[in-house]
């Protein structure tokens, strides 16, 4: 399963990217808007937004380069706990 989370705190990107792998998803961490989000978003299976921590530009964009089979998440924490749970409902 690909993954895409975008916002969240940028030293938790590697703790994002590692849970990701423990419950057997490929996932890909953007914590602030740049030229490479363009590209690289493509067409994941499940999109996460941690809203608390991202511009509406960012919420926006991604909402408009996605699929529309894409499963889409809205969170307010970015927490390690509540990735956790958005994972084991949707993996």
């Amino acid at each position: 399963m690909s993954v895409i989370i975008i916002g969240g705190n940028e030293c938790m990107e590697r703790r994002y990217m590692d849970m990701c792998k423990k419950h057997g998803c490929d996932a890909k961490v953007f914590c602030k808007f740049n030229t490479r989000m363009m590209s690289r978003i493509g067409s994941p299976d499940l999109l996460i937004l941690f809203t608390h921590t991202v511009s509406h530009k960012m919420v926006q964009y991604a909402l408009n380069e996605t699929s529309s089979k894409t499963k889409i998440v809205r969170s307010h924490t970015s927490s390690i706990t509540s990735l956790s749970k958005i994972l084991e409902e949707s993996a």
